[in-house]
């Protein structure tokens, strides 16, 4: 709402759009994968769930709705940031690369536009900081 410039639609529709693409194309980034594979109940479907999901997020990208965009983004990305601290794709790993370089991409981007959004805009409600200074 407040990127009046377009910086954060810019770089998801020009920048890296193929990144995300290929992020929202790895089932291996997505959660009910690793939720039935490792035997949780509910999840069997989670092929069906997968395209399901891709049809969303390709009508989210086509009609350029940025935040649903973010979203399905930043969810691949954290089941690609548990892989990293606690499970199969750690240091000197060849699994997962191209995400991980993408998704470090894409956020040392978009974190500095986050912050400078929220500092050009000090009126808002940014919520209590969960991670408060603590002496």
């Amino acid at each position: 709402m407040h990127d009046r410039e377009g910086r954060i639609y810019n770089a998801l529709w020009q920048r890296f759009s193929g990144p995300v693409r290929m992020l929202m194309n790895n089932r291996y980034v997505f959660s009910p994968f690793w939720q039935y594979h490792n035997g949780i109940d509910g999840v069997a479907d989670w092929e069906e769930r997968f395209r399901t999901a891709s049809r969303s997020f390709a009508i989210a990208f086509q009609t350029g709705d940025t935040v649903r965009v973010l979203k399905f983004v930043f969810d691949r990305l954290y089941v690609l940031r548990n892989q990293l601290v606690h499970g199969g794709a750690t240091w000197n790993s060849g699994i997962n690369r191209n995400q991980v370089r993408d998704g470090a991409a894409i956020l040392a981007f978009l974190m500095p536009v986050f912050v400078e959004l929220m500092m050009d805009n000090p009126q808002e409600d940014w919520g209590l900081p969960f991670y408060p200074v603590v002496k």
